[in-house]
């Protein structure tokens, strides 16, 4: 209990640190407007400042709350719309919007496109489309904020907290955390707005909202918010609740949602620090066609007004800044998603272009580089999403299993006909092997903080033991094989050619084998396990007939029979070794299978 209990703990300190740093941000914003207020002014500045930060936290932490629910229930089956649904430009753009929409998280589908490519699953050109739709996906909060329904914002933290609370499934659980991290966005809006409202009278504020009209300062401070508390979706609902209190007019908030388009960038770029080149060209895309929408339209920021006040409800029956605060929130989110759709229409057409332009960027890495031997699919990302974490432990361990195919297609040559230095280069590739096991094991890690269904649990345990037994095949040809080979080095006799092609067709059925277990593991195919342990019969009959042949042998009138026979015994040995363990990674997947089921 104390364990679970700190793990939360720990999941959580995250999120609190961005709320505070938030809530600072906010509070220097205002600083400034606040102490020129003097001893003179009536106003309480200290209630008011606990309430903007206190309805500041509310906001962000149940849009975060909101954003891991909708991942935790739709996470990995809007990965597998994302993988078939990009087959062109358009519909990747399409699918992009739609799976960002539901998951909330442009940068979760940045992450999951990059893993496409790296997999080869998708084109750099087509990842193009997919980033330019995320940005009209994200676009989706700012039109819930708008709606403003705050009276039912108690009833719906109310409701989800006894759904979270009560319900003994995770599915019902995680349902009622996002209706719980809703109402409490709405509540966050509505603490916020009421602290605000005594700012309607005050000249000073009102100034510096004034200033706002001009686009560019608008943009750097959003952009800078942005930046700092890392969701470009909880700026712009920042945005609405100040236009809600009618303290910025339309072109203002449009300047705003730009700035905040631009800050988002920022996420990408630290997101690709230390990434493979996909990652680093999948974040200079998003920068690309952020900052070059935000150029396009800033001198037509009063045009785009004109439209979104046409298409936009109205309130005739107010006036002043009360026909401001009820107009302008709905017209802000209209012309936040009128500026990335357009922007992703008028893009769309040079994916292909925009793919080669930053291809040339950020060149193929070098030699050198593929050396160094790293991780490609374990992305920080998706540790708040389990699903799509553990679905990139998948799509890892098929990396590492290329390191020890590599392995055991060198080893055999090498035992039956190589040198000391053939043998020492199969025996290095494990160095390789062992880096790569440690990064998954370190990143699982961290994945078994997070909060994970009894179904994940499951899962995580399987690929932990798959993920070993890998581990488990490159020693055994690192250790024990390898020390054959320099065994007949040192013996000084080679090994015969009828002798030659009962290990060889040995060495492919376990290839085979190790391949297919591979394969099962990291697409989690049912299918393909159980070609691995079918394979079980066809491996006695071989072993009965390898041993057969060894008899034989060791009866033959030959020089250095006895060594031979026994190394070539223990060579057979060894390859069991290693179907035995390929065998435990396909069980892994079956028992997941019928667990599922």
């Amino acid at each position: 209990m104390y364990t679970k209990s700190r793990l939360w703990f720990e999941a959580y300190l995250t999120r609190s640190t961005l709320v505070l740093l938030a809530g600072l941000a906010a509070a220097f914003m205002v600083y400034p407007v606040f102490a020129a207020a003097g001893a003179e002014s009536e106003m309480n500045w200290g209630t008011m400042g606990m309430q903007l930060f206190g309805g500041l936290a509310l906001f962000l932490f149940g849009m975060e709350q909101m954003s891991e629910a909708l991942k935790a229930v739709a996470g990995e089956r809007m990965k597998l719309i994302l993988a078939k649904l990009t087959t062109n430009r358009f519909m990747g753009a399409t699918t992009g919007a739609f799976v960002t929409a539901i998951i909330q998280s442009s940068s979760v589908t940045t992450v999951l496109v990059v893993g496409f490519i790296t997999a080869g699953l998708m084109s750099m050109s087509q990842s193009v489309g997919v980033i330019m739709g995320a940005n009209i996906g994200t676009t989706i909060t700012a039109q819930i904020v708008a709606f403003k329904v705050t009276k039912a914002a108690l009833l719906m933290v109310g409701v989800g907290f006894s759904m979270l609370f009560i319900s003994k499934q995770d599915k019902i659980k995680q349902y009622g955390t996002m209706l719980m991290g809703l109402g409490l966005v709405f509540f966050g809006m509505s603490v916020m707005s009421n602290a605000m409202q005594p700012l309607r009278t005050y000249q000073p504020f009102l100034d510096l909202m004034i200033q706002m009209e001009n686009p560019l300062i608008g943009i750097l401070v959003a952009a800078a918010f942005t930046g700092l508390i890392q969701s470009s979706s909880a700026t712009t609902g920042i945005v609405i609740v100040m236009a809600s209190q009618g303290f910025i007019t339309l072109p203002a908030g449009i300047a705003l949602a730009f700035g905040a388009n631009v800050g988002t960038c920022v996420t990408a770029m630290l997101a690709s620090i230390g990434k493979p080149r996909e990652a680093v060209r999948a974040a200079v895309v998003h920068v690309m066609f952020n900052i070059a929408g935000v150029l396009i339209w800033v001198l037509f920021i009063d045009h785009l007004a004109n439209w979104v006040t046409a298409l936009s409800p109205v309130h005739p029956e107010l006036s002043g800044v009360d026909r401001l605060g009820a107009e302008t929130p709905r017209q802000i989110a209209n012309a936040h998603t009128i500026f990335n759709i357009a922007n992703t229409l008028i893009f769309i057409g040079f994916t292909t272009q925009i793919a080669r332009l930053v291809e040339w960027l950020i060149p193929d890495s070098t030699l050198e580089e593929d050396l160094l031997v790293s991780a490609k699919y374990l992305d920080e990302e998706l540790l708040t999403t389990p699903s799509l974490a553990l679905g990139r432990v998948r799509l890892e361990v098929l990396h590492m299993g290329e390191r020890v195919e590599e392995m055991l297609d060198s080893i055999m040559p090498a035992i039956l006909t190589g040198n000391k230095e053939s043998l020492a280069a199969v025996r290095d590739l494990d160095d390789q092997v062992d880096i790569l096991y440690e990064q998954i094991i370190d990143y699982m890690g961290r994945i078994s903080k997070r909060s994970l269904s009894d179904q994940q649990t499951e899962e995580f345990l399987k690929l932990m033991e798959a993920v070993s037994d890998l581990e488990n095949i490159g020693d055994t040809i690192e250790t024990n094989l390898v020390g054959l080979g320099f065994d007949r080095i040192n013996a000084g006799f080679s090994i015969s050619e009828p002798t030659r092609e009962v290990l060889l067709g040995f060495h492919q059925v376990v290839t085979k084998a190790f391949k297919t277990a591979v394969q099962a593991v990291s697409q989690n195919s049912e299918e393909a396990a159980q070609v691995v342990t079918a394979m079980k019969e066809e491996i006695t009959k071989m072993t009965d007939s390898a041993a057969a042949h060894q008899a034989e042998r060791l009866v033959a009138e030959e020089p250095n029979r006895i060594p031979a026979y026994t190394i070539e015994v223990d060579i057979i040995e060894k390859q069991k070794r290693i179907y035995y363990f390929a065998k435990r990674m396909a069980k892994s997947v079956t028992a997941l299978e019928a667990i599922e089921a």
